[in-house]
């Protein structure tokens, strides 16, 4: 593949917005102190702000999370610059056309609402600053399939598909990018790694908290949308991949998308949904709302590596603990040797993402000190650290700085990540209550009863 040109200049698009406030100053900053940024910040806002103002709304920003780095800040603060306007105003990027000077491939952060998308996107058309230049889209992309496809339009209306980067900060973190490294990095774990060893996978984000303050955004949402038909098929996607035939980004996403593309769309007897008690009396949510903030589900896939092990995801809010964790299940020994009780667990491999430890552990049975052949079950650390890397947006906004595309989603593993979840998001399935503290409505049990239940994540100390 041609090398991607490193950008000469970042345009923000909602500087004074929370996203940019509450994760884009801290990863700038953080990037500078690092020093792998150096190229001017325009940030682009309605608000009627001078360059000081947009520092001094970084500064109190980074000081409020407790983030600001003084020394880094002062380098980052002299390379930002403000232009303000309205995004439906040619004048507005009128402006912007003069503040990038000679930048030849800026960075275009869309830190907005994707409904505002169309006339920030027709507006860079209407200068001449996109030749050379990539985009950066915030998830949510679409709602549903057909929702994604237009935003797709959009984009595609002034940038190509290679110079798109939608971003999904998850995909940055630490602990998920460890899923295909360690998979690949080690030549033991491909023996076992499919259809002849595995009997299940399960997945399972956990949050101990409820929706706070995003009561709107979150009727809009509900879990499929919010963290299932991304986040959760993201992580499905890295364990069932085949290896990327390369190392260039378009590889690794390759490979990802054919594992979307083997899995059959959902169907109602495969997803449970669930609400906790007291969410509809939760800040801006419907008397008788019918969001989802529990779903649990079954996933098929159609691969000769994968056919017939079911991949079971569970995601909801107001569970015992926050955390997600992966447990892949490996198949009994076919023959019994030692004449002891059948054991309750099978071998597995356990890889704890989050929130903040990077833990990897191997289940296995070993004998019991004493005159009996008999066992216990142990489990090996191959890994268990507290996360001390990059953050997920300093990561990801140095590779689109670079250019490297291998985090980011491509429109096809959108629209297949769509098609997917699609058939259940019309709210047709049951809702059920649940207890908050507990792990959901007991209905999901049924999904997993033949494969000893759900695991419960181990929960950091």
């Amino acid at each position: 593949m041609t090398a991607q040109p490193r950008s000469d200049a970042l345009v923000l698009f909602g500087a004074t917005g929370d996203l940019a406030n509450k994760m884009l100053y801290p990863a700038l900053q953080a990037l500078v102190k690092r020093e792998h940024f150096d190229m001017p910040v325009i940030g682009v806002s309605r608000s009627e702000w001078s360059d000081q103002q947009l520092r001094e709304r970084a500064h109190d920003s980074l000081q409020r999370n407790h983030s600001l780095d003084r020394a880094a800040f002062e380098k980052l603060a002299g390379r930002l610059h403000y232009v303000s306007g309205d995004y439906q105003d040619p004048a507005t990027f009128d402006k912007l056309q003069k503040a990038l000077g000679a930048a030849k491939h800026p960075l275009y952060y869309l830190a907005i609402p994707p409904s505002t998308f169309p006339e920030v996107v027709k507006g860079l058309g209407t200068i001449k600053a996109t030749r050379g230049a990539r985009v950066v889209a915030e998830k949510p992309f679409g709602r549903d399939l057909a929702t994604a496809r237009d935003l797709n339009r959009v984009l595609h209306g002034v940038f190509e598909e290679d110079s798109i980067l939608r971003i999904d900060h998850y995909l940055g973190k630490e602990t998920v990018l460890n899923l295909p490294y360690f998979r690949f990095a080690n030549s033991f774990i491909e023996p076992i790694w499919n259809r002849n060893q595995i009997r299940s996978v399960q997945i399972t984000m956990a949050e101990e908290f409820g929706i706070g303050s995003r009561g709107e955004l979150y009727e809009s949402l509900g879990a499929i949308r919010d963290v299932v038909q991304n986040h959760m098929l993201q992580v499905v996607a890295m364990l069932a991949m085949e290896p990327p035939q390369g190392e260039h980004g378009e590889a690794f996403r390759d490979e990802k998308i054919k594992v979307f593309k083997s899995i059959r769309p959902l169907v109602p007897e495969d997803v449970v949904r669930g609400q906790y008690q007291g969410y509809r009396k939760e800040q801006d949510v419907a008397k008788d709302s019918d969001t989802e903030t529990y779903a649990a589900l079954r996933l098929r896939l159609d691969s000769w590596r994968w056919a017939g092990v079911p991949f079971f995801i569970r995601a909801g809010k107001r569970l015992p603990a926050t955390a997600t964790e992966v447990m892949v299940e490996l198949k009994r020994p076919p023959q019994k040797v030692f004449a002891e009780r059948r054991p309750q667990h099978a071998n597995h491999v356990r890889f704890q993402l989050g929130p903040d430890r990077i833990a990897i552990g191997i289940g296995v049975r070993t004998k019991r000190p004493g005159p009996e052949m008999v066992g216990e079950d142990v489990e090996l650390f191959a890994c268990d650290r507290e996360h001390q890397g990059l953050s997920a947006y300093e990561r990801l906004i140095n590779d689109a700085v670079h250019g490297d595309v291998s985090q980011f989603d491509r429109e096809d593993g959108v629209e297949e990540a769509w098609r997917i979840v699609e058939p259940v998001l019309d709210g047709k399935t049951p809702l059920h209550e649940y207890a908050p503290g507990s792990w959901g409505p007991s209905q999901a049990d049924a999904l997993t009863a033949r494969y000893g239940g759900w695991h419960a994540p181990r929960v950091q100390s």
